[in-house]
């Protein structure tokens, strides 16, 4: 199962994130207004733009999850989604960092937060994710949208 798929189809159910291009490069990255939220890499793993300051309240339970990686200095986490309960893991952080985004927002004005990029910037091994929905099997993002603006 590409759970990656899964998790994602589910956060583009939400009013709040929209789809794009994520900024590494990596393929599918869901945004609250300009502000990238989270994007995945591969079939298993999400990354999540938190804030510093959400990481650093977060970080007793962040770091006791061994779905959850942790980069020293980052704004960013990972997720590594291989059961259905990480997948409610991720749901739960993409919440925490629309509460960020908002928060960021309203301290910094209409631009919002800085958006550091995601430390994998640049990465080969990093894999677009295809979105498959009855229909579309096999299709992917740029064809998908392609097809929806017809």
């Amino acid at each position: 199962m590409n759970t990656a798929r899964h998790a994602s189809e589910q956060l583009m159910s939400w009013p709040a994130l929209s789809e794009s291009r994520a900024l590494c490069g990596s393929g599918l990255g869901l945004n609250a207004g300009s502000q990238e939220i989270v994007h995945f890499h591969g079939d298993h793993e999400a990354d999540v733009h938190l804030t510093r300051a959400m990481i650093a309240k977060l970080r007793p339970a962040l770091a006791g999850s061994t779905a959850v990686h942790l980069r020293t200095g980052s704004d960013w986490v990972t997720v590594r989604l291989d059961i259905d309960s990480d997948i409610d893991l991720l749901t739960t952080l993409v919440s925490a960092a629309l509460q960020a985004a908002s928060r960021a927002g309203a301290d910094t004005g209409p631009h919002g937060r800085s958006q550091a990029p995601c430390t994998r910037q640049g990465n080969p091994a990093a894999a677009a994710v295809v979105i498959q929905r009855p229909g579309n099997v096999g299709e992917d993002l740029p064809t998908a949208r392609a097809r929806r603006y017809r």
